[in-house]
């Protein structure tokens, strides 16, 4: 099955070709953008690639609108997150969702699955979602806010490892580094509590 990483954008409009290619190759010469399908002012799918004929990925441009691809996702993800903890946080995602105009959607490619091929997918979904009003999800983990802290916990139960959280407190993200593997501080975080022994971390800054 495939895994996918997603940047779910508020904005319409939309980057270049041109500009996705500089975002990749300012910072890994070794590997470029190309297109599959559309142009380089109004692209649709886009592959990244890297030496030696490596596929990293395949990034999915995917417009929301009345009976699109994009329409769907967004009703896919408002209903598998009904029920996820903490409520709080699916509350706010949910409100985002109903304003999203955009997701670009990333097809992990075995690419994926070196260092450099990794930092070069990351440089190019970090260009897309710094440019504001953009959230990530990611396949088997959960969705961020805007901050790049996550929210909404659809791990599997084996999950473990130390990750940047945030839970929304009176209308203000209070963030963290939990245990994922930790049972207490799971609970506390389904309560929408930051774990009294859990690390603080800095703000994100775009």
């Amino acid at each position: 099955m495939s895994y996918y990483t997603r940047v779910l954008s508020k904005h319409e409009d939309f980057p270049s070709f041109g500009e996705l290619a500089e975002a990749v190759q300012g910072e890994h010469p070794n590997f470029e953008v190309i297109i599959e399908d559309g142009t380089e002012e109004e692209w649709d799918t886009i592959l990244l690639s890297g030496p030696g004929e490596m596929e990293v990925a395949v990034l999915e441009r995917n417009p929301v609108s009345e009976g699109s691809v994009g329409q769907d996702e967004i009703a896919e993800f408002l209903d598998d997150t009904r029920d996820c903890k903490p409520e709080s946080g699916v509350e706010w995602l949910h409100d985002f969702l109903a304003e999203v105009k955009t997701i670009y959607a990333f097809q992990h490619l075995a690419g994926s699955e070196t260092e450099e091929g990794l930092a070069a997918l990351h440089a190019l979904r970090t260009f897309l979602w710094q440019r504001g009003e953009s959230i990530i999800q990611a396949d088997m983990e959960g969705f961020t806010n805007e901050e790049g802290y996550h929210i909404v916990w659809q791990f599997s139960d084996s999950v473990s490892g130390a990750w940047n959280m945030a839970v929304l407190q009176d209308g203000t993200w209070h963030q963290f580094q939990m245990d994922l593997g930790d049972p207490d501080q799971r609970e506390a975080f389904f309560r929408n509590e930051v774990p009294p022994d859990a690390a603080s971390v800095q703000l994100n800054t775009k």
